[in-house]
């Protein structure tokens, strides 16, 4: 069994790594600028998908305000990046609502370094406290997704209003540098590129860890029956926290990616609406299986932006009928669907092989013709 195991996550990691450098060395070449930067995009999506499948998956909790932590990763990027001006300017937006000095918490963003520890730190913090503060109290199911999409109302409507700190409705857009470095250089676009690809190959790695081994038994078993890991002496708040804001860390850095590689960051990332479709693509693709996560965000995302070319006016139809087919046909998605095809075609070969039919059975055969002599 261990050979077994060993020799399937030398699987693994070999279909990921041919994966990955399909991604980094055959697309560039293939994909023009707009394509590429569009994959880029697609595949920073693809790293929340995986910290929504972590919890939702594998933990059981169904998180609807998921945008909360990636839209708070894209904003601490960004407030990075629009502090790329002359020294003592500001940021362009502060000048049209009469700001003349630069807000407190700005100035900490000056340094790349800290927005980078703070596109992790402040979304994980914050999903840890949030965590705690329900997870304590035993909230869970259709309660702790309202409450997430609650959370989200808070912060959208927050960030939505605050014209002079953060641009309102229209967000943070314009970016031009990073580092020193035109970020609408052909180079650039593709170190971005590359980051993002390293990113989800780490995520999913640090993903398939957490879920494997006995730390990921006991969170299937926090999914299935917390009562009874209760009884068996865990305190299953500890383990949701910890899960929920490695979720939310998660969550920022692929905020932080897409928000570099859009050019922008607006309150639309913690609409309620954009949370939702995170779940959409982790339940096409399937969840519980990390994988799935993965394809089903491109999946969708690519469907949505070939509906959207084709059918400017009705592509949202499609969408939800795609959502309304995966939940009444394919309800453990796509990787659920293969999985169990898959079996049932190893079930059917291995019956033939090991119980051969009484028809095919050469001694049953010559008992018969004696007997019937």
């Amino acid at each position: 069994m261990k050979d077994q195991a060993k020799k399937s996550i030398l699987v693994e990691i070999a279909v990921v790594m041919a994966i990955a450098l399909l991604l980094l060395v055959i697309m560039p070449l293939v994909l023009t600028e707009f394509r590429l930067n569009l994959l880029g995009r697609f595949l920073s999506l693809a790293i929340v998908g995986l910290g929504l499948d972590l919890i939702w998956g594998y933990t059981g909790l169904l998180s609807l305000g998921h945008g909360i932590f990636f839209g708070l990763g894209g904003y601490a990027i960004a407030m990075y990046l629009k502090l790329q001006v002359p020294s003592g300017e500001l940021p362009d937006f502060m000048g049209l609502y009469g700001v003349t000095e630069l807000p407190w918490f700005w100035h900490p963003f000056y340094s790349f370094g800290f927005a980078v520890i703070a596109v992790i730190l402040i979304p994980g913090l914050l999903a840890g406290v949030l965590g705690y503060l329900v997870f304590r109290n035993r909230i869970k199911g259709v309660y702790f997704s309202i409450l997430t999409q609650a959370a989200v109302i808070i912060f959208f409507n927050f960030f939505n209003g605050q014209q002079k700190l953060f641009n309102g409705t229209n967000g943070l857009t314009a970016f031009k540098t990073l580092l020193g470095v035109n970020l609408s250089d052909r180079g650039m676009q593709l170190v971005l590129y590359s980051l993002t690809i390293l990113f989800l190959v780490f995520t999913y790695g640090l993903c398939r860890w957490l879920t494997s081994g006995r730390f990921g038994r006991l969170l299937i078993a926090i999914r299935d029956d917390e009562t009874r890991v209760r009884f068996c002496g865990y305190d299953p708040t500890e383990y949701k926290v910890l899960v929920f804001a490695i979720s939310g860390a998660i969550a920022g850095i692929a905020g932080a990616f897409y928000a570099i590689q859009s050019g922008s960051v607006s309150p639309r990332a913690m609409d309620i609406g954009f949370s939702i479709e995170m779940v959409i693509w982790v339940a096409v693709g399937g969840r519980g299986t990390l994988t799935g996560a993965i394809l089903g965000t491109l999946l969708v995302n690519y469907a949505r932006t070939f509906l959207s070319e084709q059918f400017a006016e009705i592509w949202l139809f499609f969408q939800g009928a795609l959502f309304l087919v995966v939940v009444t046909v394919l309800p453990d998605g796509m990787m659920g669907w293969l999985k169990t095809q898959t079996l049932a075609f190893v079930n059917r070969s291995s019956k033939v092989i090991t119980y051969p039919s009484l028809e095919q059975d050469a001694e049953v055969e010559h008992e018969r013709k004696n007997l019937g002599n």
